[in-house]
């Protein structure tokens, strides 16, 4: 993958992963929380704030 350091990132809370902003996200960026849809459907293994599942 490219690297382009003007582009947005944030780290995927369930590998841990940082991922960058796409064009496909370019209207719901702020509500992106998964570096893809693997890791969005394993999110009931992470858990939550304060431990709390």
């Amino acid at each position: 993958m490219a690297d382009h350091p003007e582009r947005a990132t944030k780290v995927c809370p369930v590998c841990g992963r940082p991922f960058q902003w796409r064009k496909k996200w370019k209207d719901v960026w702020e509500e992106v929380r998964y570096c893809s849809e693997r890791c969005r459907r394993r999110r009931s293994n992470v858990p939550g704030p304060l431990g709390v599942e």
